[in-house]
């Protein structure tokens, strides 16, 4: 495919992305104005994309998403395995940091351990996949109120892995992050928990705070979040 093909398929791709919740149905001139994109060429590429039943355009010239999208959705679903995703980066920012990586989400009002990878080394934290805590004020407890919850806990200043420790328990302390998926929308909160000895507000500064950042940017686009989105946030450029 020459550079003119592929930038036909990049502006395609662009235009389906204007559909939003609240913007379901669009006109031509509202893709034009969304994607900025000339008129001509918007209604051209539209053409194409109902031709193939990715859009469908009403009697009123509305466009709105087609069923084609809804197939390859269902295809994507059943293909999707979360812990194939997740459970690889918690292994690796584990062997990186040498501490216990967890991957939390809210459920029924509660922080719940969907996955987990222990540290190597001998003194660690030891939680099972599966445990439900309280949505309490530790790093974890934080990153999932205020990024989940939509509560007010931080400031745009505030430095990132958040970091607590004895909260829950005076010998153990946390890093964490959010993790976001599609519409930049949190999906989870990244952790690195360990004893209060060995895992200090320093250890953010001398590759901590790297390798987390570094592991959330890759499970955030893997989960639907726009990479440059991730990095901004992040502050820090992706290896891959």
């Amino acid at each position: 495919m020459g550079n003119e093909g592929v930038i036909a398929v990049e502006k395609a791709l662009a235009l389906l992305d204007c559909f939003k919740p609240g913007e379901e149905a669009l006109s031509l001139t509202a893709l034009s104005h969304l994607s900025g994109y000339h008129k001509t060429s918007v209604y051209r590429l539209m053409n194409s994309l109902e031709r193939m039943n990715y859009v469908v355009r009403d009697e009123s010239g509305i466009y709105t998403l087609g069923p084609r999208l809804l197939y390859l959705g269902k295809l994507y679903e059943q293909s999707f395995h979360l812990a194939s995703i997740v459970q690889p980066e918690l292994h690796s920012l584990a062997a990186a940091t040498s501490e216990s990586a967890s991957w939390y989400v809210i459920e029924k009002g509660q922080r719940l351990c969907l996955f987990r990878a222990e540290s190597s080394e001998g003194l660690r934290e030891t939680r099972l996949p599966g445990t439900s805590l309280p949505l309490d004020n530790s790093a974890i407890g934080q990153v999932l109120r205020h990024w989940g919850t939509g509560e007010s806990l931080f400031s745009s200043e505030t430095e990132l892995p958040v970091y607590t420790s004895g909260v829950r328990d005076p010998h153990i302390a946390a890093f964490a992050l959010p993790v976001f998926g599609s519409d930049e929308k949190m999906v989870a909160a990244l952790a690195l928990t360990g004893p209060t000895s060995r895992l200090t507000p320093a250890r953010r500064e001398e590759g901590i705070g790297k390798y987390m950042k570094e592991s959330a940017i890759r499970l955030s686009v893997k989960m639907g979040a726009k990479k440059s989105y991730c990095e901004s946030f992040y502050d820090v450029k992706s290896r891959d």
